[in-house]
């Protein structure tokens, strides 16, 4: 497989997102539910935290990817959708960092909602992956 980044936005060194990816002869997807800060009893973690359910909800979603035979470097597109924008943009060197981290050049969506499925999330993730399997 080969990834082709098209327009990528650069923060300074750092990039923000790709406007396209382009996936050349991927031999799976993957698929991904939005993903949120859950600890492991099933309940919202960092209450009122954006920076900590950013980080969570990376992790959660690197959970699945890899329970899924993938790394975070095979995520092509992330949705990213939070109930308080300005917070979000506040602490999004959270994700940017959390991303970097990883390998994961996607592109991607921010967008404010006017809820979440719990009342106690700030943000939630969703993606899509494509790539070889492990």
């Amino acid at each position: 497989m080969t990834t082709h980044e098209i327009g990528p936005r650069m923060v300074g060194e750092r990039l923000m997102y790709n406007r396209a990816v382009r996936v050349d002869e991927p031999r799976s997807w993957l698929f991904l539910s939005g993903h949120e800060a859950r600890d492991d009893d099933g309940r919202i973690a960092h209450r009122g935290d954006m920076a900590g359910q950013m980080r969570l909800t990376l992790r959660r979603l690197g959970e699945t990817v890899a329970e899924a035979g993938m790394t975070m470097g095979d995520v092509v597109q992330i949705r990213i959708v939070t109930t308080d924008l300005a917070s979000c943009k506040a602490h999004y060197d959270v994700l940017l960092d959390g991303l970097a981290a990883v390998g994961c050049r996607p592109t991607s969506l921010l967008a404010e909602v006017s809820a979440l499925s719990d009342p106690d999330m700030l943000i939630e993730i969703e993606a899509v992956a494509c790539g070889h399997v492990s």
